[in-house]
């Protein structure tokens, strides 16, 4: 892969978090308590959004390589709200891990230096479970939740499953990067 120099990027992130006291003791260990700061999911997603830049064979509008600040929005809720989400905006009854909605769709947002990526949702609670069930920590599930939602917001689609499988690739390279 071709490999580029970035200049300095800027991330705005709003940041948003429920009161998950009820969970505190499943949730004790000190890495885990990252995920509730917003200052660590700037560090991330500035990582991933560098990470991105930095090659230019992706498959991503061509419009982003070109931005120098990005913002988002990361929320991290209740499997009550993420259920109402998921029933308005996806016609789908229940909960579910994580929800994206991007905004980036109008090329004409290409003569702007800044680009509003959209909204990540994630449900702690299914978080938590889905960590049990594929056995690794909460933090390893919120980072791997958070760069699917991530990519949907850059315009990543599963639609088949060569897609899901080039997706899940990618998250796991982005991942890495963090380490």
């Amino acid at each position: 892969m071709k490999e580029k120099i970035i200049s300095e990027i800027n991330l705005d992130l709003v940041f948003q978090c429920n009161d998950f006291s009820q969970l505190s003791n499943k949730l004790k260990d000190t890495k885990t308590h990252l995920i509730f700061e917003s200052i660590f999911w700037e560090k991330v997603f500035l990582s991933w959004i560098n990470t991105i830049l930095k090659k230019e064979d992706y498959e991503l509008p061509n419009y982003i390589f070109e931005k120098k600040s990005f913002s988002l929005g990361l929320q991290i809720i209740s499997n009550q709200e993420i259920a109402s989400l998921n029933k308005k905006w996806m016609q789908k009854n229940g909960p579910t891990d994580v929800l994206s909605f991007p905004i980036i769709s109008d090329e004409s947002l290409n003569n702007l230096d800044h680009i509003e990526l959209g909204d990540i949702f994630i449900s702690l609670e299914m978080a938590l479970e889905q960590s049990y069930e594929y056995k690794h920590s909460i933090y390893r599930e919120m980072i791997w939740l958070a760069s699917h939602g991530f990519l949907h917001l850059l315009g990543w689609e599963h639609n088949n499953d060569h897609d899901l499988e080039n997706m899940l690739n990618f998250q796991e390279y982005l991942i890495t990067r963090l380490d």
